[in-house]
């Protein structure tokens, strides 16, 4: 039975008033902010950590997919501006013939806190979001928690760019969330990074390992599976014989170098398979405990094991569990895998992809689940994506817009969300402009300016 406790009714100190509150200032909102910011409107992001980046900084998550039809993991536009000057900087890189980037995660927190200051966006870190200010379904202002105490903000529009569409729910939107069948959500990941590693000598290794490809640092990487065999699956199986790690710890493994940091590389595992539900502090709570207990493993498994690793170490543990899929929104348009394979167009359409479907089992020995499209062929993500129902005044934008479980594997790449919030911060640009609400906008207008700012469509 649960309990209850009655709060007292209190006033709350207004701290600020605004056009535009970003609330997330991750992958999507970030470019939500900039562009918004762009366009001359006087935009706020609202951000849990003390720097921007959301799961490409906190979560550790540093390759950049191949998204577009061409071979490449950009498609214009504001990621592409990212892109360019991390690259500039020797902190990302392209591996030659292949789609997939990688970067320096540490260094993007600088040059996303260049970008927004250079747009004039203004940042509140360290806030987090505690309720949502709603007048007859439309979106007035939130409730924030910081040291500062508990504070409102007001504001005329809002993206909610939180990740698990935290501020549309709170407005009473309607979601979704994981696989029709039962309900499971995508596993988890917690990834960390190891330095101190002789690449000369661990690409030596894989090299003789794996003769067809070519391993050269700053472009090494490799993983294991269990449901197939793979150039390393025999160290695997030896490590489990003896020990070092245990089978579930390596369901799935990968790693990756990384542009900008010699020596060190960057993990996308382990994987968290049970208690996967991305909105439960609970299993957030248990994902960083079991976690550690698995990156500890697997430390001890690649000095054993790995031939360069002698004298690595892990560096870093992610302070963000990687969250592939948690809440959904339910939007003007429901974005499907459907769409994903027969590469769909939409006349209002804001942003393109060709990544695969790329499903990551909650349980089981199943690696990944791909579905790719046809090589050349590419599908669209409508503007009706991110308007949800049931609440005005507010745009969705990230991981959480309106889509399927298979549709949302697709889309939740890096290249496509950093498009899809520039999309957003047009968009309630025009919406201020023109005085109607972002469901009545006129996509037309915010599909020009992407395609002015370099964005394909």
């Amino acid at each position: 039975m649960m309990e209850f406790i009655e709060e007292k009714a209190r006033k709350i100190e207004v701290a600020a008033h605004h056009d535009v509150v970003v609330v997330g200032g991750g992958t999507g909102g970030v470019t939500a902010a900039i562009a918004c910011a762009r366009q001359g409107v006087d935009t706020l992001i609202v951000e849990q950590f003390g720097y921007l980046g959301g799961s490409q900084t906190a979560a550790l998550v540093t390759p950049m997919m191949g998204i577009s039809a061409e071979g490449t993991c950009s498609i214009g536009g504001i990621n592409e501006e990212i892109r360019l000057r991390m690259m500039a900087s020797g902190d990302a890189g392209e591996q030659p013939g292949i789609a997939n980037g990688w970067f320096n995660p540490e260094m993007l927190k600088f040059v996303l806190d260049d970008f927004c200051l250079e747009a004039s966006v203004q940042l509140r870190f360290h806030t987090t979001l505690s309720d949502v200010i709603v007048e007859d379904g439309t979106v007035k202002g939130l409730v924030v928690e910081s040291k500062s105490g508990r504070q409102a903000i007001l504001c005329r529009r809002v993206i909610d760019a939180s990740a698990d569409a935290d501020v549309a729910v709170l407005a009473g939107a309607p979601y979704e969330s994981g696989r029709p069948e039962d309900g499971m959500n995508q596993a988890m990941s917690l990834r960390f990074n190891m330095g101190g590693i002789d690449y000369d000598k661990f690409s030596a290794f894989l090299s003789e390992k794996d003769p067809g490809n070519t391993y050269v640092w700053p472009f090494v990487e490799t993983a294991h599976t269990w449901d197939r065999e793979r150039p390393l699956s025999s160290l695997f199986r030896q490590g489990v014989k003896d020990g070092v790690i245990e089978e579930e710890d390596a369901v799935y493994f990968q790693m990756f170098s990384m542009p900008g940091r010699p020596g060190e590389a960057s993990f996308n595992c382990p994987r968290i398979q049970d208690r996967v539900k991305g909105d439960s502090v609970e299993d957030l709570t248990n994902a960083q405990i079991v976690g550690r207990q698995k990156i500890r493993r697997l430390a001890a498994f690649c000095q054993k094991y790995f031939p360069g690793f002698e004298n690595a170490y892990i560096a870093l543990v992610a302070p963000m569990v990687g969250v592939r899929e948690s809440r959904r929104i339910v939007g003007e348009y429901v974005f499907s895998g459907d769409d994903v394979a027969g590469a769909a167009k939409f006349p209002d359409a804001i942003a393109r992809g060709n990544y695969p479907l790329d499903i990551h089992q909650p349980s089981g020995k199943a690696g990944v689940e791909l579905k790719n499209i046809q090589p050349g062929q590419y599908y669209e993500i409508p503007y009706r994506c991110l308007v949800p129902k049931g609440a005005e005044n507010l745009l969705v934008v990230g991981r959480c817009i309106s889509a399927t479980f298979e549709g949302q594997s697709a889309m939740r790449v890096q290249g496509i969300i950093r498009t899809l919030g520039e999309a957003a911060g047009y968009a309630m640009a025009v919406s201020i402009r023109d005085a109607c609400s972002p469901r009545e906008i006129d996509v037309e207008k915010v599909r020009s300016r992407l395609r002015a700012g370099g964005v394909k469509l």
